[in-house]
């Protein structure tokens, strides 16, 4: 019986691993958008399947182009009252009227996301 107690103690150490380490990356899962905003940039890239910069900071009145240069890797730009089509390049383009954050997502590529800090 002992060899049957060991398997059960080896399948309960796994289960607390596996349980442990889940949980401790979704604790660290911060996405990059929630980095500190730059000031005085007005263009964002899409490129590497990231957006670079990835959060930015502006006054109110303020057009933010996106430029998509990643090769042949298409990408786009959905947030709350704005959205591009599907672009492999090019640019797109958005005028922030009010203060507020604005969040923004790649819809083809998981993790891909930005944000716009409006203040002033």
């Amino acid at each position: 019986m002992r060899s049957g107690s060991g398997i059960v103690r080896v399948r309960l150490l796994v289960l607390v691993l596996t349980i442990t380490s889940a949980a401790c990356q979704a604790g660290s899962a911060r996405s990059a958008a929630d980095a500190a905003p730059v000031t005085g940039v007005t263009e964002v890239v899409a490129k590497d399947l990231r957006f670079q910069p990835p959060a930015i900071q502006v006054p109110p009145g303020t057009e933010v182009t996106w430029r998509f240069d990643d090769g042949s890797v298409p990408h786009n730009v959905k947030g709350d009252g704005f959205v591009s089509q599907n672009q492999t390049k090019g640019t797109f383009a958005h005028r922030f009227a009010r203060s507020g954050e604005y969040r923004y997502t790649c819809t083809l590529h998981a993790g891909m996301d930005g944000r716009v800090v409006v203040t002033g």
